[in-house]
């Protein structure tokens, strides 16, 4: 009779450990960066994106690195190759370089992670202009998250690990749904803005006709 896998191993402790010190430096950064008058929704998005910008970029990068030229997560070795085993155990894609999901990979990091650093720099100077590149930034990660989960759910998840409750609460619902809630949200906020600022433009320009 095989023995279940445990629920939280040491992996588990320092890849959640991970994330939260990716969050902690995020938020450290918004204290330092960001203008004492800043608007909690300018916090809130500079804190994210700069948790979405580490993260894509050291975390995911290290996945694109131990996935492409004839690597794989579960053959390679190492501190950041274990944390991707974990995850790897939650969803199996990932541990065998998958090229769908190391096509999605290669989008996110390079594409959305540096887009995340460039409205960070917009955030700081106070550029407005940064509203549509958060919308086009969110509309990237919704799209990764469906393209990553809809193949998996139209053929009845046979790559997905439901019996393990970190595995399908944390990992998979959890560290993945965040992707889904907060881009929307964002998108929603930037939105507000744009149309805002619009309609005022259009306000001004039909005043000046009469």
């Amino acid at each position: 009779m095989s023995t279940a896998p445990p629920i939280f191993t040491a992996t588990s402790a320092y890849s959640l450990a991970f994330v939260a010190g990716v969050g902690l430096t995020a938020y450290i950064a918004a204290k330092v960066l960001l203008p004492k008058d800043a608007s909690w929704q300018d916090r809130f998005t500079f804190v994210w994106l700069a948790f979405d910008g580490i993260i894509h970029y050291t975390l995911e990068g290290s996945f694109l690195y131990y996935s492409m030229f004839g690597r794989q997560v579960n053959t390679s070795s190492g501190p950041m190759a274990q944390m991707w085993k974990e995850y790897a155990a939650a969803d199996f894609r990932w541990g065998v370089s998958d090229p769908t999901v190391v096509s999605l990979e290669l989008l996110t990091v390079f594409g959305v992670g540096t887009m995340c650093f460039y409205v960070l720099k917009q955030l700081v100077q106070g550029d407005p202009a940064r509203h549509y590149w958060i919308i086009v930034l969110s509309t990237s990660e919704i799209y990764g998250g469906w393209m990553t989960f809809c193949p998996e759910w139209l053929t009845g998840s046979p790559n997905l690990e439901t019996g393990n409750f970190l595995y399908l609460w944390v990992y998979l619902f959890f560290m993945n749904v965040i992707w889904v809630v907060i881009p929307l949200w964002l998108m929603y906020d930037s939105y507000g803005h744009i149309a805002k600022s619009l309609r005022f433009a259009q306000t001004v320009a039909k005043a000046k006709k009469n």
